[in-house]
């Protein structure tokens, strides 16, 4: 079957025309880039255990009234996705300190915050995703008093409940960053997660060793990315104790 227009192509994912008005194809590369794509490379299988592993939270989220894109898996590396207007952020959920937080602030790597804390980045690739404050969000218009009331309030949904399921198979949900669209129903405005939910946009360390199971092995150069996908992918029951390290079933 001949491939369906490219509507837009990213770093991770390509989105291509829905079979549907109103959906879009998202389809899941192996490339895995870090520091605003200064590091690149090609991970075998990464594409297939993010769709997987996405697909396995976002029903999660859809199942207990948390809206997202997300309609169904397709294939390997492709999911059905409802088609949105995405609010040019990026939503930030910490629940411990890590990354650039512990660099902003000097707070030590794995901190316990004292509540969960959200942040926003503006999403431009070229401004390196800048961190903002609501303020800007108000007088730029990139959102309403409105929007950022229901974002916080569903990124802290989200927030529980993939802390919960992480805690329940020993990883500790240490952040995660999520997009949100706008979908209109009519007059009516409603948000939803949009995007992906995977190692790739959270982080993720084993309760008991510290391992870390998220892109911050391939960022640090700690092993092998692919089995430590493979690793969150077999706890969630997302891929069977017997599968490979390297799904390669593609398509």
């Amino acid at each position: 079957m001949a491939r369906r227009k490219k509507i837009y192509e990213g770093k991770a994912k390509i989105l291509y025309e829905g079979p549907e008005p109103g959906t879009i194809v998202q389809y899941f590369k192996d490339d895995a880039t870090a520091f605003n794509a200064e590091k690149k490379d090609v991970i075998d299988g990464k594409g297939v255990l993010n769709n997987r592993l996405s697909e396995y939270f976002m029903n999660g989220l859809n199942q207990i009234g948390v809206p997202t894109h997300f309609i169904r898996r397709l294939n390997m590396r492709e999911q059905l996705v409802r088609s949105c207007e995405i609010v040019p952020l990026e939503v930030i959920v910490r629940n411990y300190a890590a990354g650039s937080m512990s660099k902003r602030l000097g707070i030590a790597e794995g901190t316990q915050l004292p509540r969960p804390i959200v942040e926003y980045c503006y999403k431009d690739d070229s401004l390196g995703d800048p961190l903002v404050t609501e303020e800007h969000i108000a007088a730029f218009g990139w959102a309403s008093q409105q929007d950022m009331d229901d974002i916080l309030s569903l990124a802290l949904r989200v927030n529980d409940f993939m802390s919960g399921i992480m805690l329940a198979v020993g990883i500790r949900l240490v952040d995660f960053k999520i997009e949100i669209g706008r979908v209109f129903e009519g007059d009516y405005q409603r948000l939803i997660v949009a995007d992906e939910i995977s190692p790739d946009s959270c982080r993720l360390w084993d309760i008991e060793s510290g391992q870390k199971l998220d892109k911050d092995v391939f960022r640090r150069d700690l092993g092998n990315l692919t089995d430590a996908y493979s690793e969150v992918a077999r706890r969630l029951g997302v891929l069977p104790k017997s599968n490979v390290t390297k799904p390669t079933l593609i398509n």
